[in-house]
């Protein structure tokens, strides 16, 4: 199947769009917790990150994850070619795949130190609701593209894989992010295939062997694998506190002293 760049964003914009309104609905009907922060001192630099992480990847790389897929796809590059495997069994495969390249890179972003001054920016954040998902540092968002990209050459992940994970990883990443109030029954069954709020919340916890736990973005099995599941922070949700144990400084939310959290030397 052909997509063309103008369906793809078309998709992606429209997709991210609707989960994006939908749970910032939600979350301020049905909120988990008190908020700690206003979304006016927040949400303008957790979402002007976003705009700019868009400029700097069309600046920097040429080639985006959709363009590589349709090269490996028009040369018949990657493992997934070399089985013969193709259709929706081999979307499925690449998706599952690629969740699980992007759970080993969350972990290699919190293990190695230079990785971690990068990564820090998204944890940063003092209050948890939908645009913690999106706050990330540019620096981040290129490293994290080109492994994605690099994923998807060496699996030979067709175009319609890699917009269906996209799409998938967004919505999640917003969704396991949103200050939503789920009932434990509810919570318990969906966390057995996909991250929930409260599971992801934990990792967010100022607690370091919370916050270097439930690394997953989509699926949950991935921690439960490698043994990094934490069903619980221990200080309950409704008490533990969001973020470091340093970057506290409210003027950190704001999006010059956000970009520079990397370059600068923090106790």
């Amino acid at each position: 199947m052909r997509l063309g760049p103008d369906t793809e964003t078309l998709v992606r914009l429209t997709a991210f769009i609707g989960v994006f309104v939908v749970l910032a609905v939600l979350e301020a009907v049905l909120p988990r917790r008190q908020r700690q922060v206003p979304r006016g001192r927040r949400w303008p630099a957790n979402l002007g990150i976003v705009v700019l992480n868009s400029i700097t990847l069309r600046l920097i790389l040429p080639l985006s994850a959709m363009a590589a897929a349709g090269l490996a796809e028009a040369r018949g590059w990657g493992l997934l070619s070399a089985l013969g495997l193709d259709g929706w069994p081999a979307v499925l495969v690449a998706v599952l795949v690629l969740d699980l390249v992007v759970y080993w890179q969350h972990v290699t972003f919190h293990a190695v130190p230079a990785l971690w001054r990068l990564h820090r920016m998204h944890h940063a954040d003092l209050d948890f609701d939908v645009t913690t998902g999106l706050r990330f540092h540019p620096l981040e968002i290129v490293l994290s593209m080109a492994i994605k990209i690099a994923a998807v050459l060496a699996l030979g992940a067709s175009p319609v894989a890699v917009l269906v994970f996209e799409v998938l990883l967004n919505a999640a990443a917003m969704f396991n992010h949103s200050n939503l109030r789920l009932s434990a029954r509810v919570d318990r069954w969906v966390r057995v295939v996909l991250v929930t709020p409260d599971m992801h919340r934990v990792h967010h916890s100022v607690d370091p062997a919370e916050t270097h736990s439930n690394f997953g973005f989509s699926l949950s099995l991935w921690d439960r694998i490698w043994r990094s599941y934490r069903a619980w922070p221990a200080a309950g949700h409704r008490a533990m506190t969001i973020g470091l144990p340093y970057l506290r400084d409210p003027r950190e939310l704001h999006l010059g002293r956000m970009l520079l959290q990397p370059f600068r030397r923090v106790r």
